[in-house]
């Protein structure tokens, strides 16, 4: 077996070893004393096992630099690794095991990874493990059906913050070095178990509450972190109050306390994620720690994350799925949860538009890829759960799950989690296991209900029939769905009838009031996708906007979109449509995603002889509201601007001014800067020189990820093929650095400089996906796709190469699918 292959680890397999194993307890003693010293790349670990075993030998999982010591039940035992596998033999009933390593600090965001601020030169740690990254950290058995009670010894800089997973039980303070020894956890798989360390910046405050037995209240200790460079933009206090809102209807909705000691908060850089539930100890992307000036649906997203987190602790922590088929027991319930607790408990009331603007059309994409597949799913081994953590998974999941509520009631609903939780604490579970609570509060059986939702793929498209007054499905599913009814009204479209129905076959009777607009799944109650007919469509072109209800025009615009990407709306016709209603819709969210599908149409779906002018007309109505908007609105505005100025320099000399300090219709901060210059690069407008000064004014981690996208991005041949070799052959880069230069190289109108590297692309994929991490193979694949004008090549690369890895083929078609996609749908456009 190959060190790639005993690193990705089978369900087959790790169900037997469970089968064989019950782990009792962790130690793990860390020393990060070195993570101050570039020249070191690696730290000690140390992890004491105990365990019962009813076979004489099995293996501990570690990736890492070095094993350096194995002792069995007190015995010195040789050293059996191959690169991700220890082997252990002579185990008793009850075993105690002990292995001494040396583990890498990381630079990709997998394991423990180290990142120096060039601010302030110093070093800062924090640990990622989903889904099977903890033996980068420590020795341990890497499955999530293996949980176990762990404690954190970590030696670390005197001055540091040094948190984990529970409360410090004590620290001992040497001559510049502390050793900090955490209380030991509830039991735990190793993927949530973590280790934050750094001169971080920290806030901290209280939730309290009286306890349901009408014992002591709950108290727990909250703390909200961030690097020391970016205390000055920290709003701590509105994390914090997110928090307690969100610890407050958890509390009441779960009926189980809180089950950890602490809620500590930490914003790292250079993170893979938006964010990762470690109980007690979450971590979040620093991009949620906003520079500069920000959106409201900046916040209403922050905000969102958080308490989707926080509903891991009780989902996915507290009961945690046996392997990964069941990933869907914690992010489905936390995606829902998400928008739901955000609606219920904090000022972000219409989060559920956002979810129907944003979630959604996540899922609708995902589920119409080769690779789609059931929110229950078949997960192999690892590299197949890596790639789970999908649109299916998260938001197809949470979509169903609001169907789940509209058919069983929110009461019943949340009785069955409360009977979960009290049934299966600390343990693991399937989908079997939570749909007998669910059936049991509610008094429904919901065998046809996860047959039809939860084991099946793919989604129903919906038309209504004017003329036989009929709803009509393809791939008929049970629906419980609103229609709406809209009739012009003084200029504005305004909902005059809402009909709820269940629609179980392919084509339902419903006879509905006359409408200029037929919105088919009004409300959002249900998963599929919705067409206009002729009649609403006309309707919608000419009064989307004087909608008053955003969520209705959340679902127009989600409905517009889906059928502009299936080819049936053309694009130009739905470009359109965005330039005039786009200008003013209110809700900042649908705004942002109707700007990001509209620069993406152009570039995609629109037929080639017709971009250029459509290129224009987009930039000049994004320069045009710049001007014309304020607050939020041009905040977006600004940033379509700077997206689209990247394909015609016919505002160079404009924006060159901006920079230069002439007047400007909005504020420039840091970030929209560096937007702006690497659309000036692009266009050939900017320079290396230009880059340097950016530099000078924002020397910051932020900007130097920035000015590899601006250098990267001159319309030059010899700096893309630069770019190119960097991206495949500098293992130095970052995982941000990475995306920077794939960014930088694929920037503006780009495809005669690069079309040239095609071939290779295709002879280098294999050689990456098994010499580099999964999380940097995975960018290089996807990001250096070639946006090419036939599939010959990758149907060629796949009929080659059929015994390639299955994650990595997944990979592959599903990029070949997005291609197919883009040419079908400019085909059919003509121009």
């Amino acid at each position: 077996m190959s060190a790639h292959e005993a690193a990705n680890l089978t369900r087959e397999e790790t169900a037997a070893r469970a089968a064989v194993i019950s782990l009792r307890t962790v130690r793990v003693e860390l020393d990060l004393t070195t993570a101050p010293d570039p020249a070191r790349t690696g730290f000690t670990t140390a992890s004491t096992l105990t365990f019962t075993a009813s076979a004489g030998e099995t293996w501990i999982d570690f990736l890492g630099e070095s094993v350096d010591r194995v002792v069995v039940n007190g015995a010195e035992r040789p050293v059996e690794w191959d690169g991700a596998r220890i082997r252990i033999t002579g185990l008793a009933d009850d075993n105690e095991v002990r292995i001494e390593a040396v583990g890498a600090y990381s630079r990709s965001g997998e394991g423990l990874h180290r990142f120096v601020d060039p601010v302030d030169g110093q070093a800062y740690l924090y640990t990622q493990y989903e889904p099977a990254d903890a033996r980068r950290v420590m020795a341990c058995f890497e499955q999530p059906d293996l949980k176990g009670r762990y404690t954190f010894v970590v030696a670390a800089p005197a001055g540091w913050h040094v948190l984990s997973n529970q409360a410090v039980a004590k620290i001992d303070q040497g001559i510049g070095v502390q050793t900090v020894e955490f209380a030991e956890t509830l039991p735990l798989s190793s993927y949530i178990t973590a280790v934050v360390a750094g001169p971080y910046h920290q806030v901290t405050g209280e939730w309290s509450r009286p306890s349901h037995d009408g014992a002591e209240p709950q108290r727990v200790p909250l703390g909200a972190y961030c690097r020391a460079s970016l205390a000055e933009h920290f709003d701590a206090d509105e994390i914090l109050e997110i928090t307690r809102q969100g610890l407050d209807f958890y509390d009441d909705a779960f009926g189980f306390p809180y089950p950890w000691s602490t809620y500590d908060q930490v914003f790292v850089p250079e993170y893979n994620l938006g964010a990762m539930e470690n109980p007690g100890l979450v971590t979040f992307t620093e991009a949620y720690v906003f520079r500069g000036a920000s959106t409201e649906a900046q916040h209403e997203g922050r905000a969102n994350t958080i308490l989707h987190e926080m509903a891991h602790m009780w989902f996915g922590d507290l009961v945690t799925m046996r392997w990964w088929d069941d990933l869907w027991l914690k992010e489905s319930f936390a995606d829902y949860m998400g928008a739901h607790a955000s609606a219920a408990a904090t000022r972000f009331a219409d989060a559920w538009v956002s979810f129907a603007a944003r979630r959604k059309a996540w899922a609708y994409q995902a589920d119409q890829l080769p690779s789609t597949h059931p929110i229950v799913a078949d997960i192999p081994d690892l590299e197949a759960a890596k790639l789970n953590f999908d649109g299916i998974t998260y938001a197809k999941g949470a979509s169903v799950l609001k169907q789940l509520v509209a058919y069983v009631g929110e009461d019943a609903f949340f009785e069955g989690a409360r009977r979960y939780f009290q049934r299966h604490a600390y343990g693991n579970t399937t989908l079997d296991d939570l749909l007998v609570e669910l059936s049991g509060a509610s008094g429904r059986d919901l065998t046809a209900w996860s047959a039809a939702w939860l084991e099946t793929t793919g989604m129903s498209t919906i038309t209504y029939d004017r003329t036989a007054g009929e709803l009509v499905q393809t791939d008929p599913r049970p629906h419980r769905l609103a229609v709406g009814c809209y009739s012009r009204v003084d200029g504005t479209l305004v909902r005059t009838d809402l009909v709820e129905t269940d629609v179980l076959d392919e084509r339902t009777a419903l006879e509905l009031p006359d409408a200029d607009l037929i919105l088919i799944n009004d409300l959002d109650l249900t998963y599929a996708k919705a067409r206009l007919d002729e009649r609403s469509l006309a309707a919608v072109e000419e009064g989307l906007s004087t909608i008053e209800d955003a969520h209705a025009r959340a679902l127009i615009w989600s409905a517009l979109w889906n059928a502009t990407r299936d080819g049936e709306l053309p694009a130009r016709r739905y470009l359109a449509i965005v330039r005039h209603h786009a200008p003013a819709e209110g809700h900042i969210g649908l705004l942002t995603a109707a700007t990001l599908n509209a620069a993406f149409a152009v570039g995609h779906y629109v037929a080639d002889d017709a971009r250029p002018e459509e290129r224009t007309a987009w930039l000049e109505t994004a320069w045009e509201q710049t001007h014309r908007s304020s607050g939020g609105a041009q905040l977006v505005w600004a940033r379509a601007l700077a997206a689209a100025a990247a394909y015609s320099d016919a505002h160079a000399a404009d924006l060159q001014g901006w920079l230069a300090g002439s007047d400007a219709p909005i504020g420039l901060d840091a970030d929209l800067r560096w937007s702006l210059l690497a659309a000036l690069s692009a266009t050939g407008h900017a320079t290396v020189l230009d880059a340097e000064k950016e530099l000078t004014r924002d020397d910051t981690a932020t900007g130097r990820t920035a000015q590899i996208r601006v250098l990267a991005a001159r319309p030059d041949a010899d700096v893309r093929a630069e770019a190119w070799a960097s991206a495949w052959t500098d293992t130095t880069l970052t995982n941000d650095h990475l995306d920077a230069t794939i960014g930088g190289f694929r920037a503006g109108e780009s495809r005669g400089l690069i079309a040239g590297f095609d071939d290779e692309y295709f002879a280098r994929i294999r050689d990456a996906w098994s010499e580099r991490s999964i999380e940097i193979a995975r960018r290089l694949v996807t990001g250096l796709f070639p946006d090419a004008d036939s599939l010959a090549p990758v149907d060629a690369w796949l009929a080659e190469n059929d015994d390639a890895p299955a994650a990595l083929r997944r990979l592959v078609i599903e990029q070949r699918d997005h291609l197919a996609r883009d040419l079908r749908v400019r085909e059919a456009q003509g121009s």
